[in-house]
């Protein structure tokens, strides 16, 4: 909306020599706004979604498979969750406002947070309304919610395959620190790959969501590296200097990710430990799948691989430690673990880590993954 006022002004400035504020309607300064904006709205309204959300007596059961984790979780019993409705629409809001609605990507997005957003608000409501009654944690299967996921990927990869296969750099695959391997990709590969990295994605960030301010923190991180290289494959003056395709109309990703960079930053205000709140399946699923969407239009799925590494770790520490478990039942007659317990946070607290310790660790790490990412622009 602000974005089409400032566009609508835009030949009234050139005209009266004042040109110079079409600084408003550049990728670089709407993606900051976007970030300070997101920021606020969560912080200005934080607390009374909290209130309302304990009011609901939607707080979290604080459950687990193991007495010992039972105990060390004991502490977060009660605390309410679903908190990702305020990340939701922090992002929501502030791409309306800042955002280019016309910008085909930009609706799409909006389209991706929505979608995924209703599956975890689905999932987190089952879960807790259940629990009351029974202290189960099921609420959708995994069935349910991974038909949801990739039937989504598989639309929005449809269309925005279409939208963009007019322009060869936006249907390829390409590969870090490279600067110019590639590989041309078929709508199907490209259908099959953005499944993958969507639903991946998805899953891996609500994987992560276990600790305080885990995942919100690590999101963060992530969502500035998708900043910086949206804004890059964006804006040919940037492309053509660091030597990276240019992707057009795709440096408004560049706001999207500022919106999510600002509204986890604004979440983890009341997330950081002892958590007032948390972001359930309702913000882990939407952020997971909505990060994965910026990947797949600015062409760096490889790059989402490195930068996101907690997610990923996360992930394969789950799917190495249910294949072994598996293999081991069925080769042996008893099953055993990798890790003692999985997602690999809580292999970790197990081993003695305070939650603190393991959170702040794993910023570091993603930090430093982040770093690495950011290099893989100048390496080419």
């Amino acid at each position: 909306m602000i974005y089409l006022l400032v566009q609508y002004f835009e030949d009234w400035l050139e005209s009266h020599s004042l040109g110079f504020l079409r600084v408003f309607n550049a990728p670089t300064f709407q993606s900051a706004a976007a970030l300070v904006l997101s920021f606020l709205i969560v912080i200005v309204f934080g607390g009374r979604v909290i209130e309302w959300l304990r009011r609901q007596k939607l707080g979290d059961l604080a459950t687990f498979d193991q007495a010992e984790m039972d105990k060390l979780m004991s502490s977060k019993k009660g605390t309410p969750t679903m908190g990702g409705l305020l990340i939701i629409a922090a992002i929501v809001l502030t791409s309306l406002l800042l955002a280019d609605l016309e910008n085909f990507y930009v609706r799409m997005a909006l389209i991706c947070v929505v979608w995924l957003g209703a599956v975890g608000a689905t999932d987190d409501w089952l879960k807790l309304t259940a629990g009351r009654r029974t202290g189960s944690r099921q609420g959708l299967t995994s069935r349910e919610k991974l038909l949801f996921q990739v039937g989504l990927s598989l639309l929005l990869a449809y269309f925005t395959y279409r939208h963009g296969e007019e322009i060869p750099q936006a249907t390829r695959l390409y590969f870090p620190f490279l600067k110019d391997v590639y590989v041309p990709l078929s709508l199907a590969a490209y259908l099959v790959i953005a499944m993958l990295v969507m639903t991946g994605s998805s899953n891996a960030v609500n994987l992560t969501d276990g600790l305080d301010g885990l995942a919100s923190g690590t999101m963060a991180i992530v969502s500035f590296v998708f900043l910086v290289l949206a804004l890059v494959v964006g804006i040919p003056q940037l492309a053509n200097y660091l030597l990276v395709p240019y992707i057009r109309a795709s440096g408004q990703m560049a706001v999207i990710s500022g919106a999510m960079m600002g509204a986890c930053l604004g979440f983890l205000w009341f997330n950081c430990h002892p958590a007032k709140v948390f972001m359930g399946d309702t913000g882990s699923l939407a952020l997971g799948g909505l990060i994965g969407y910026v990947a797949i239009v600015i062409r760096h799925e490889l790059v989402l691989v490195l930068a996101g590494g907690i997610f990923v770790m996360e992930a394969v520490s789950v799917m190495m430690q249910v294949s072994y478990f598996k293999y081991t039942r069925k080769r042996f007659g008893e099953g055993r673990r990798i890790f003692l317990m999985t997602p690999i946070h809580h292999h970790f607290q197990k081993k003695g880590w305070t939650e603190t310790q393991v959170v702040v660790r794993f910023w570091l790490i993603g930090a430093m993954l982040a770093a690495m990412s950011l290099a893989t622009i100048k390496l080419r």
